[in-house]
């Protein structure tokens, strides 16, 4: 993967997302891939399960946001990309996240991992 790729990929993803249903998934994801939504989240497998999350986190293809990304490392097959995404207008969510995304050789992704952070996430684990 190159970075035009990666940035290709991204952009797709963010499509896929604004688009009705989930039929963008497949050009983007491949039949047997894991989507992590989180670091020690279970991975969800195969492309019924990420579109079932998919239709669940989403309000809809016409959800109101804003995403900006920027690609932080390429190596080989494996591309790692900074994220920030704003919710609604006024704004009343936001994310920022670092994505761990491997492909496979036509260029979909075949793992998939995020790593979710917001304003009030505290940095540390506190101890009860």
């Amino acid at each position: 993967m190159n970075r035009k790729q990666v940035d290709a990929w991204l952009a797709a993803y963010e499509k896929a997302w604004r688009t009705p249903k989930t039929e963008g998934l497949a050009t983007i994801f491949t039949p047997d891939a894991s989507y992590r939504q989180g670091p020690y989240r279970t991975p969800l497998i195969g492309l019924p399960a990420i579109a079932a999350m998919w239709e669940t986190e989403r309000e809809g293809p016409d959800e109101v946001f804003q995403m900006t990304r920027e690609i932080v490392a390429i190596e080989g097959d494996t591309a790692v990309a900074r994220l920030e995404v704003r919710y609604g207008d006024p704004v009343d969510q936001e994310y920022r996240d670092l994505w761990i995304m491997r492909f496979a050789e036509d260029g979909r992704c075949r793992s998939f991992e995020e790593w979710p952070f917001w304003p009030t996430q505290p940095t540390a684990a506190r101890p009860d």
